[in-house]
């Protein structure tokens, strides 16, 4: 016969990230052990081992009603133990797992939404976006973390300066949300940024097991689509006038012109990735490095251009030194600084291209899409160059390349027509 009783889950992986509590569990036995938790959380000094309940001190459990939750408890360790009884012998034709499923459906008849959504559902927003956030800077992703903090900023401002618990995150209130950032005048690709952060934060929350809801809102509610936005890209003849461009050796905007070049014959590389670069990447005739965003580890072989350019760079220094004066660790403890070289080559680039006759915005972002714009009036198949951008999902490549498919078309149009 299968046995059910109360315990409170001390292991290390139950305890709540949240706010370091244990959960109180159910543990089952049939032919073998499984653990339930259930929908409430304590400290070992707040758990009474001998009564199986929680102690009524208001001091190690004076964040909730304990006499309530108890019997809430007990209830739910009654509907496991008839429905065991139910079932008498049948009970030895299924395995642990069915059974586990049988009792949530027996619990699901008995408990009011109401009472679930209250006692479930009390993690905020600000609460697991800390956690979240925390392992960003930890694993020295500031970038993302930064996002996450303007999400959550933007969500808790709209709701009148309140935390929000995640089951008040509904499809009304993103709609709401929506609707009012718009009406200030933000672009959709700002509150689309928003709501991507808020949608990575709630799906986690419930995949980490912090969070338990029956409907998804973001299964529901559709994120705004990102506005195509002005074209990020320069053509090939735009860098053969940024060669052309002279300065003086050795000052900011004669190393910014090399940035420049360098990320372009390295596949678009990315500003970040480019700073972080060290002699000890440069093997032979190939350039090795990680890609900042995805952890990716690529590999470039060295152009011509690139050999020229990199042996300025690369004499007399040692195999740890950093390859260019502008450099940075990859830490968060030095975000402001990188924040700071990128802002400079910015400022740099724009001169650059003024200087060459270029029209369009120029920045280390219109370099990468350059690239891939570039390979694609070439005829190179988009599957290689997203290979060679590094990106994940073809789909990312295939957003870059927009507005080509749209040049192509006006193109053809005019070859239609006139």
């Amino acid at each position: 016969m299968a046995k059910v009783r109360l315990i409170l889950d001390t292991r290390k992986s139950a305890k709540s990230s949240t706010n370091g509590l244990y959960p109180v569990a159910i543990r089952l036995f049939h032919k073998k052990a499984r653990i339930i938790r259930l929908p409430y959380h304590c400290p070992k000094s707040g758990w009474d081992e001998r009564y199986m309940r929680m102690k009524k001190s208001a001091y190690k459990n004076g964040h909730m009603d304990c006499d309530k939750a108890n019997e809430k408890i007990y209830d739910q360790l009654h509907t496991a133990h008839k429905l065991i009884t139910d079932m008498g012998d049948s009970i030895n034709s299924i395995d642990i797992d069915t059974l586990v499923q049988y009792i949530h459906q027996a619990w699901d008849k008995k408990v009011d939404t109401q009472i679930r959504d209250d006692v479930d559902n009390g993690i905020t927003l600000r609460e697991w976006g800390k956690v979240i956030i925390d392992r960003k800077l930890m694993s020295n992703k500031p970038s993302t973390a930064s996002w996450y903090v303007g999400a959550i900023r933007a969500l808790t401002k709209f709701n009148k300066c309140k935390d929000l618990r995640l089951n008040q995150i509904t499809v009304t209130f993103l709609t709401n949300f929506q609707i009012a950032q718009e009406a200030k005048g933000n672009s959709k690709n700002g509150v689309s940024c928003y709501l991507r952060a808020i949608r990575a934060l709630y799906n986690s929350a419930i995949r980490e097991d912090q969070y338990y809801t029956k409907k998804n809102p973001f299964d529901h509610y559709k994120i705004p689509t990102s506005r195509r936005t002005k074209k990020k890209a320069v053509e090939k003849a735009d860098f053969i006038k940024i060669r052309d461009v002279q300065y003086v050796t050795g000052t900011p905007i004669w190393h910014a012109k090399n940035y420049a070049l360098v990320m372009f014959n390295c596949r678009g590389m990315n500003f970040v990735d480019l700073v972080k670069l060290k002699i000890s990447d440069i093997h032979q005739d190939r350039i090795f490095y990680g890609r900042s965003k995805t952890g990716d580890q690529l590999s470039v072989r060295i152009t011509e251009e690139l050999s020229e350019i990199l042996g300025y760079y690369t004499v007399g220094k040692a195999k740890d030194d950093y390859l260019f004066p502008a450099n940075y660790d990859g830490s968060t403890k030095h975000y402001e600084k990188y924040k700071t070289l990128r802002r400079r080559m910015n400022g740099h680039l724009k001169t650059i291209a003024m200087d060459a006759g270029i029209e369009e915005n120029f920045s280390t972002y219109t370099i990468r899409h350059s690239w891939a714009t570039i390979a694609k009036y070439m005829g190179i198949p988009t599957e290689v160059i997203s290979e060679g951008l590094g990106h994940n999902s073809l789909k990312t490549t295939q957003i870059y390349l927009r507005s080509f498919t749209n040049h192509v078309l006006d193109e053809a149009n005019e070859m239609v027509v006139s």
